[in-house]
């Protein structure tokens, strides 16, 4: 669990980036509608949680350096009887100034009194545009009304500037509280896996696997998923995203399974791709083999000082070469890379960061230079290779099989941690644990 302390430290430490005589404005999340009068379950915007933990809709928050009067301040819903009956409790200002320990709160009803008062005269505005239209043409709106009135003795607002980045920055690096919640995310991931492994049998539905694995999420304390499970039976592992999971499992195909749960904001992503009948063919375990020695050149990257893309430039190398021995590509190994030929069957990257968001914040270069890892960030990595049921330029026994090993790793001080070592990958004990 993330301390008030912490919450408070991350606004002050975002406060010291930004320039002299600014104001930064955070909204959370609006509700999305699902259907007539039915809502999605409500997610909090990642950076709002980040700086409050706090959970309910139709809040903004103020973050205003050196302001004598407090720098932290909250608009919310007041508390309504009524409305709690139907819909939850709510929070409320004075209970919110307490609880996340804030300088100040208001009801979110007198924002248009309140919020044009506090941007006069600050000469740059932190805010992250494009996330709700709503929202941006209402700042917008307050921004106007102070420009444009003629009565004002003070400054006009001037520049507005992307506050994502300088989120992002603080993002990237865990600390010791976050690594926790992670590692928790991360074993409670691995189980469900195992689940699966264990109740997977020829003729079930991709949807009952799902269904397996997110109930092992949920009675394990998490909140759910931390994306659209994906369990794709045979050729629909081929297809990256594939969320339709709804055909049967075939004996003598693979299934291909990438899920990981969100505990207390955080995210896991395992991928773990395994025979349905509980036993890899030759075709089968000569791919596999190849993505798995590719995921373990990946890792063996990841340390400190080392820039991002060498993982990536590993899983290439490893993955190329298998390919040739296997009679998949033909030619020198060197040129087949030049020429970029193992996209046609592994067409994405091998990494991206994690945390809060499955796909996390942060830069993967600065100033045009791939970053260079530092202990306290955390990553993925998920080489794969991809044989689609029609591709017509390999031998028959190729055809359908897709194959994608994934495991988060947490950058330490010594090296690097896998967090999600608790799931098998290797292909006997994979096979044992399905026995």
């Amino acid at each position: 669990m993330i301390s008030k302390k912490e919450y408070a430290g991350r606004r002050k430490d975002l406060m010291s980036m930004m320039a002299d005589n600014s104001i930064a404005v955070i909204a959370a999340a609006p509700e999305k509608v699902r259907s007539k009068d039915t809502l999605y379950p409500y997610k909090q915007s990642t950076n709002f949680s980040y700086l409050s933990g706090f959970s309910e809709p139709c809040a903004v928050m103020l973050l205003i350096p050196n302001r004598q009067q407090g720098e932290c301040v909250l608009f919310c819903r007041d508390k309504d009887p009524l409305r709690e009956t139907w819909d939850g409790l709510r929070l409320g200002p004075i209970e919110a100034k307490r609880a996340l320990a804030l300088d100040d709160a208001f009801p979110i009803d007198d924002i248009d009194d309140i919020l044009p008062g506090l941007l006069e005269g600050k000469s740059h505005i932190y805010y992250s545009a494009g996330k709700d239209k709503a929202f941006d043409k209402q700042l917008i709106q307050w921004v106007d009304e102070v420009t444009l009135d003629k009565e004002s003795d003070s400054e006009p607002c001037c520049e507005q500037v992307d506050l994502d980045h300088l989120l992002a920055e603080l993002r990237l690096i865990k600390s010791a509280a976050e690594i926790k919640l992670m590692r928790k995310a991360a074993d409670i991931s691995a189980e469900a896996h195992c689940r699966a492994m264990r109740f997977c049998q020829p003729g079930q539905y991709e949807y009952q696997l799902q269904a397996e694995i997110e109930h092992q999420f949920m009675t394990s304390g998490a909140t759910g998923p931390a994306y659209t499970s994906i369990v794709g039976g045979g050729k629909n592992a081929c297809i990256l995203h594939y969320i339709e999971n709804q055909s049967a499992l075939k004996s003598g195909d693979l299934v291909l399974i990438d899920a990981g749960c969100e505990y207390q904001n955080y995210a896991a992503d395992i991928t773990r791709t395994f025979p349905i009948n509980g036993k890899f063919s030759t075709a089968q375990a000569a791919i596999y083999d190849v993505v798995l020695a590719a995921q373990k050149a990946a890792i063996n990257c990841i340390s400190p000082g080392v820039t991002y893309d060498q993982a990536n430039k590993a899983t290439i190398e490893v993955i190329t070469q298998g390919l040739v021995e296997l009679g998949i590509l033909t030619g020198d190994v060197d040129q087949l890379i030049a020429e970029g030929a193992y996209r046609e069957f592994y067409m994405h990257s091998v990494s991206h960061w994690l945390g809060m968001d499955v796909h996390d914040v942060g830069d993967y270069k600065i100033n045009n230079q791939w970053r260079v890892y530092e202990a306290g960030m955390l990553l993925t990595i998920e080489p794969g290779i991809y044989i689609a049921a029609d591709n017509q330029n390999v031998d028959k026994k190729w055809r359908g099989i897709a194959v994608r090993i994934e495991d988060d790793i947490l950058v330490t001080k010594a090296g690097r941690e896998v967090l999600t070592d608790g799931v098998p990958k290797q292909r006997d004990q994979i096979e044992s644990l399905m026995a």
